[in-house]
This record gives C-alpha cells, sequence and structure tokens, in this order.
C-alpha cells in the first residue's frame, strides 16, 4: 500500500477528509506544559488522542520544530513515533516545502521519508524536476507539490503568464503528468477560491489534494467540496491548524469539520 491508498483507505475508515495541522509554536502551547521536559510533545499527544477520531491524516509544519534546534526536532521525531504506534492507518504529512539540487534534495529525501518516517512531504517545484526526483523516487510515498497556495501574496508569482496560462495551471500539469511516473503526487491546492479549486480537479483529474485555508483562514466548505471533490467522493485532504489544536475544545472541532465537509459529499 503507497501513501495515496493510504489516505484513501483511512479516508473511508474514518469518513473522515479531515487534515489536523499540527503547528505546534511552543509560544502558544498552555503554560502548564512549558514547565515539561518535553512541552511539544506532550501537546502533539494531547492532540492526537483528542483528535485521532476523526482524523485522516496529520500535517507536521517543520518549522515549529526546527525553530528550537535539536529539542524541536527530538521532540517531533518522538510524536511521529507516537502517532505511528497509536494509529498506523492515519497519513503522516511533513510540511516542509522542500527542494534543492539533486543531492541536497536526496539528503531531504532521506531525513524525511528514512529517518523521520514521514508518510508525504509537501514540495517545491520552483528548480523544476531534478530536484523534485529523488523524492518522487519514493514509489511508496507521496510527493505533495505546492500548486495554489492560500497566502496572500502567492499570486506575485503563481499568477504570472507562461503563453497565457498562469503559471500555478503549468504546475498542476506537470504533477498530473510529467512527474508523476510512479502515481505518488499530489498536489497543493488553495481552499480560499473554489473556481480555481475546479480548474485544478479538471486538470489533475482524481489527484489527491492537500488544501489549506479552511477553518483559520476562512475558506467556504460548501463551495471547496463541490469544486474539489474527485468521482470517489475524496481527493481532498482538507487541513485545519490552528482552528482545530488550539480550539478550546480540539475533539469538537475536528468532529464539526469532519460534519461540515461530509455533509457535502
Amino acid at each position: 500500500m503507497n501513501a495515496i491508498e493510504k489516505y484513501n483507505a483511512r479516508a473511508d475508515a474514518a469518513d473522515s477528509l479531515v487534515c489536523v495541522g499540527l503547528d505546534s509554536d511552543v509560544r502558544k502551547l498552555p503554560a502548564a506544559l512549558l514547565k515539561l521536559d518535553a512541552p511539544q510533545l506532550a501537546f502533539n499527544r494531547q492532540i492526537i488522542d483528542a483528535t485521532a477520531e476523526y482524523a485522516a491524516a496529520f500535517k507536521f509544519n517543520m518549522a515549529f520544530y526546527e525553530v528550537n534546534g535539536a529539542d524541536g526536532w527530538r521532540q517531533l521525531a518522538q510524536s511521529i513515533v507516537y502517532l505511528r504506534e497509536r494509529h498506523p492507518s492515519i497519513l503522516t504529512i511533513a510540511d516542509a516545502k522542500r527542494a534543492d539540487i539533486g543531492n541536497t534534495s536526496g539528503a531531504y529525501a532521506r531525513a524525511i521519508f528514512d529517518e523521520l518516517g514521514f508518510d508525504a512531504v509537501t514540495l517545491n517545484p520552483y528548480l523544476g524536476r531534478d530536484a523534485l526526483q529523488p523524492f518522487l523516487d519514493y514509489a511508496d510515498k507521496a510527493c505533495i507539490i505546492l500548486g495554489r497556495t492560500s497566502n496572500p501574496g502567492s499570486a506575485e508569482i503563481q499568477n504570472l503568464k507562461v503563453n497565457d496560462q498562469p503559471l500555478w495551471q503549468i504546475v498542476a500539469r506537470k504533477a498530473a503528468d510529467r512527474w508523476n511516473a510512479n502515481g505518488n503526487c499530489m498536489l497543493v491546492a488553495s481552499g480560499t477560491n473554489p473556481k480555481e479549486m475546479a480548474q485544478i480537479r479538471s486538470i489533475v483529474g482524481e489527484m489527491t489534494l492537500l488544501v489549506p485555508g479552511v477553518g483559520a483562514q476562512g475558506g467556504d466548505i460548501k463551495a471547496l467540496a463541490k469544486a474539489g471533490l474527485n468521482s470517489a467522493g475524496r481527493g481532498l485532504i482538507i487541513n485545519s491548524s490552528r482552528g482545530i489544536i488550539f480550539a478550546d475544545d480540539p475533539a469538537e472541532a475536528a468532529s464539526s469539520l469532519r460534519k461540515a465537509v461530509n455533509r457535502f459529499r
């Protein structure tokens, strides 16, 4: 079972397309946890225990662990072990946005897939296929290419015209075709613009899309589902980070998002 098949199986078993984003910023953690030796690990365990029932994936934003140096990396690794031991069927995503020249990308790929054991990673396509290839060569892992992102400044580059097409459409086509020889590509597609989501779906066919912009960024779930679901009623990994993990009741927040999405599946 490769990573995409793993996600689909979990989505069916949990009746969920929800991804819980573990953006565990140590500055926002409860004061009581900051007294512990591993506050991020303790926080992640609490969130995993509370929300796993409703989750098809967990996404770890690498920045919030790397900023704490070796100790942050240790807590990241321990969090993944905790999740994998208790919920091995749930997809794990490293939100790392990696890519570099070949030998450097090879080292990044080994770190994320072999050392940490993630199922999937987000990748920056700006350097082209040779920078992505070391990740793409892991046929059992998922490579989630940045296509159309949800940050306000994304249009500065992503909307640049290439042969009368915005650059993000070119990236989507390459991710669905040229880069997808192993059938292990996914695409990041913003949840804040349903019209563009529909265009992406028409370009990439049945491909699974990682969708930021839901929750704290205000994406419209009904419009998103109508535009983005594939023919199997899946094809979306709908991420919410701050909207779940820093909610008063993370379990209720995750459950509510699952219900909201499933209403339109």
